[in-house]
């Protein structure tokens, strides 16, 4: 039997260090840029980068706790699942992330349907 998770395929995003805390890092891709987020508790997360309302950059919004707020209309956005925060509501594509000792991996598989 095949374990799903041993299917996936990771690419390296760089060091934990490289992502600034409360801040993200920007992966470039054709079909839609990806932001990896870093909170205060040094957890990982991986959105696509375009709000759900208007599209605004995510990257380059506030993050706080497991939240980001998109810089155009303050639209929080959950970063553990891509959902808009009540009373909004949407949703934003969300990427599996895995760390290995200091190096962070992201998988370009979605894990939510939006």
């Amino acid at each position: 039997m095949n374990n799903v998770a041993e299917s996936v395929e990771w690419i390296e995003v760089g060091k934990l260090e490289d992502i600034p805390k409360l801040g993200s890092r920007l992966i470039k891709r054709a079909e839609g840029d990806i932001a990896v987020f870093r909170n205060s508790a040094n957890e990982v997360f991986a959105l696509l980068n375009r709000c759900p309302h208007k599209g605004g950059p995510l990257s380059e919004g506030i993050v706080y706790g497991k939240t980001v707020t998109c810089p155009m209309h303050n639209w929080c956005i959950g970063l553990n699942n891509g959902e808009a925060v009540a009373p909004d509501e949407g949703c934003a594509p969300t990427y599996p992330i895995k760390i290995e000792g200091d190096t962070v991996y992201l998988s370009l598989q979605q894990s939510n349907e939006c």
